[in-house]
């Protein structure tokens, strides 16, 4: 599968995502290193702050569209081991297997601070996709790691333990997010037979389009269009 690389300019990020559909739950992982939600990542960078010192754990757990969890710890170190196999973020990991991905969250909730600790198993079903540029001449890149596969969640103080359809990917880029990339919209569903993601960067750049079966990952361009979409709680 893919390995775990970390970002080292001041202002880069990366990030590695997961979600989880089963049922009336449905799950969030993040591992981010240069995190673009930390205020003080964002003021650290006129004094070259190092994405490395800012990395975050995100976890949300939502049960029947209530969401039930939430971890967003920030730290100021990360570790990668195993040749890039296995990314630690405090006492979190993630780490990719032949043939499976693990991500652990071990961490307190967000505002209370009670333990909690969440794992997905996640068995692809799509070859690994290719990384895409999202805009022609920017450094920010996309990459549908593994857009389809089954995924199992745990979360032993909830009672949960459920096993679904997973979505998991990753992106980066060389300079702050917002610099010269002010955002994008982002869609995922799920067929029967593949998953389709549609990346809409703002600014009028061409849409992207991909399409992951048991077989193939295909990715293609096409004119932006206007998705239909509302505010969330992230503005």
């Amino acid at each position: 599968m893919n390995r775990v690389e970390l970002p080292t300019k001041s202002g880069a990020y990366r990030w590695y995502y997961a979600d989880v559909t089963a049922g009336d739950v449905s799950a969030v992982f993040i591992f981010m290193i240069g995190s673009i939600f930390s205020a003080r990542y964002s003021a650290s960078l006129k004094k070259g702050g190092l994405p490395r010192e800012h990395a975050a754990v995100n976890f949300a757990l939502y049960e029947k569209g209530v969401r039930s969890l939430w971890v967003l710890t920030e730290y100021q170190a990360v570790s990668v081991d195993d040749g890039g196999r296995t990314l630690r973020i405090g006492n979190s990991s993630l780490q990719y297997e032949d043939g499976a991905m693990t991500m652990v969250v071990k961490d307190r909730t967000t505002p209370w601070g009670s333990p909690t600790e969440a794992t997905v198993r996640f068995t692809p079903q799509a070859p690994l996709g290719k990384e895409v540029r999202l805009v022609d001449g920017l450094s920010h890149h996309w990459r549908p790691i593994c857009a389809r596969g089954e995924a199992r969640v745990t979360v032993p103080t909830q009672g949960i333990d459920v096993t679904g359809r997973g979505y998991h990917d990753g992106n980066h880029g060389d300079v702050a997010l917002g610099s010269d990339l002010s955002g994008w919209a982002w869609t995922r569903t799920h067929h029967a037979d593949r998953t389709a993601i549609h990346y809409q960067p703002w600014g009028g750049s061409p849409a992207i389009d991909v399409t992951a079966s048991a077989n193939d990952v295909t990715a293609s361009r096409a004119a932006s269009g206007a998705l239909p979409s509302t505010r969330t709680g992230w503005g």
